[in-house]
C-alpha cells in the first residue's frame, strides 16, 4: 500500500515503508542500470542523433555495440555501485516521508477532500514534497554517478574515491549540488505526477479489474508501470537540462 490508508488493516511501521523503498530500489537499478546507462549517454551528446553528422551514438542498438566495443560489457553498468546507492537513500527518504505526509494531511483535510476521487490530487503534492525532501539527500550521489556513467575511454575516474576528490577539487562542496535547481525543478512534478498518476489508476483498477476492491500485486505492477511512464514522458525535457548542467566543469572526459 502506498500512501496512508486509516482503513488498512496491518498498520505499517516507518522501518516498513523504508525496507520496502531500499528493496525496490536496488531491484529496479539491477535491472535498469544499462538503459540508465544509454540514456545518459544520449542526453550528453550534443550532436544530432543523425547518421554521417559526425555523432557518435546515432541509436540503442548501435551504441550498445558502440559501448561494448570500446568499453567492454561491463561498461553498461557503469556507475552501479554510487547507482545503487542513490537508489536506496532516495527510495528510504521518499517512501518514509510521503508516508509521513499523507498521513498528517489526511487528518488535516476536511472529510470530503479524503475521498477516493481527490486522492489523486494531494497525492500529487505530498509526491513533489517527498521527491523534493529525497533529492536534496541524494542530489551529491546523483553528481557522482552521472560523472561516473558519463566518461568513457581512457577513463578521468579511477574509482569513486578519486572521483570525489578531483570532483572537490573543482568547487568544493558545491561541485556535488550542481544541477539542484532543476533537478528540484523536475522531481516536484514528476514525484507528483507518479503518486498521483498511480492513485489515480489504482481508483479505476479497482472495481473494474477487482472482485474483491483489492488491487493486488500484478495491478499495483500495471499501476506503477502505467503511472511512471506518464510522468517521464511529461517530465523529460526537464531531466535533459539537468544532466547537461551536471557535467558542467567536466567537459574533458572522452564521450
Amino acid at each position: 500500500m502506498v500512501g496512508f490508508d486509516p482503513n488498512q488493516r496491518r498498520k505499517l511501521t516507518p522501518f516498513d515503508h523504508a525496507a520496502a523503498g531500499a528493496v525496490s530500489g536496488v531491484i529496479t537499478r539491477s535491472v535498469a542500470q544499462p538503459l540508465d546507462v544509454l540514456k545518459i549517454r544520449f542526453q550528453l551528446q550534443v550532436e544530432p542523433l543523425k547518421f554521417g553528422t559526425g555523432s557518435k551514438y546515432t541509436g540503442v542498438a548501435q551504441a550498445v555495440g558502440k559501448i561494448y566495443q570500446e568499453e567492454g560489457l561491463f561498461a553498461l553498468w557503469k556507475g552501479h555501485v554510487a547507482a545503487q546507492g542513490l537508489s536506496v537513500i532516495f527510495g528510504i527518504s521518499q517512501f518514509v516521508s510521503f508516508e509521513f505526509l499523507t498521513k498528517n494531511t489526511y487528518y488535516l483535510l476536511p472529510e470530503n477532500l479524503t475521498q477516493p476521487l481527490y486522492k489523486p490530487v494531494y497525492h500529487f503534492f505530498c509526491g513533489g514534497i517527498a521527491g523534493c525532501v529525497s533529492t536534496c539527500v541524494s542530489q551529491p550521489i546523483d553528481v557522482l554517478r552521472t560523472r561516473l556513467v558519463s566518461q568513457g575511454e581512457p577513463k578521468v575516474y579511477t574509482g569513486i574515491r578519486h572521483a570525489v576528490g578531483m570532483m572537490y577539487q573543482e568547487a568544493g562542496v558545491r561541485t556535488f549540488y550542481k544541477g539542484l535547481t532543476p533537478t528540484l525543478i523536475q522531481l516536484f512534478p514528476y514525484n507528483g505526477l507518479q503518486f498521483g498518476f498511480y492513485s489515480f489508476f489504482k481508483t479505476l483498477w479497482k472495481p473494474v479489474m477487482s472482485k474483491k476492491n483489492e488491487i493486488g500485486a500484478i495491478g499495483s505492477g500495471i499501476c506503477g508501470s502505467g503511472a511512471g511512464l506518464c510522468s517521464k514522458i511529461i517530465i523529460y525535457p526537464l531531466d535533459l537540462i539537468k544532466k547537461r548542467l551536471q557535467v558542467i566543469g567536466f567537459e574533458e572526459a572522452p564521450g
